[in-house]
């Protein structure tokens, strides 16, 4: 009988270390959505975990004219993630790191239509864990 508990407690411990390394990118991604800045609607989230790449990227359709925010979540924040935005022909338009210094926010006054590049990556983050929500405004 004592076997049988020490076994279950130990399988219960393993289970709780496993969970507690695991990211649980959706909780920073829905804290971002209400981050956004006043004028600003919401248009996506995006899970931000390292895994086995050195970056996460996305893509999205920017339209002329508009604005977009994009916001990073993190349980320290920003906790070394770095978004960068690139446009279609792979130019960096926009970074959260500026000048050595990580900020949660940015913006960018969209002057061409077309596929933008939302790239993720880690620079000296502790957890590699996140989340981001887009925004627009006309």
């Amino acid at each position: 009988m004592k076997t049988i508990i020490v076994l279950v407690l130990s399988i219960l411990a393993i289970s709780t270390l496993e969970v507690t390394g695991q990211c649980n990118s959706e909780i920073f991604s829905n804290e971002c959505i209400p981050k956004l800045a006043s004028g600003f609607n919401f248009l996506k989230t995006y899970k931000v975990e390292k895994g086995g790449k050195d970056y996460v990227e996305y893509s999205y359709v920017f339209t002329k004219g508009t604005q977009y925010m994009i916001n990073i979540c993190a349980a320290n924040q920003p906790d070394g993630i770095v978004v960068s935005l690139y446009d279609s022909k792979r130019n960096k338009v926009a970074s959260s790191k500026v000048e050595g210094q990580f900020i949660a926010t940015i913006a960018y006054p969209c002057n061409t239509t077309g596929i933008y590049y939302i790239q993720y990556t880690f620079d000296g983050s502790a957890s590699y864990c996140g989340g981001s929500a887009l925004g627009f405004k006309r």
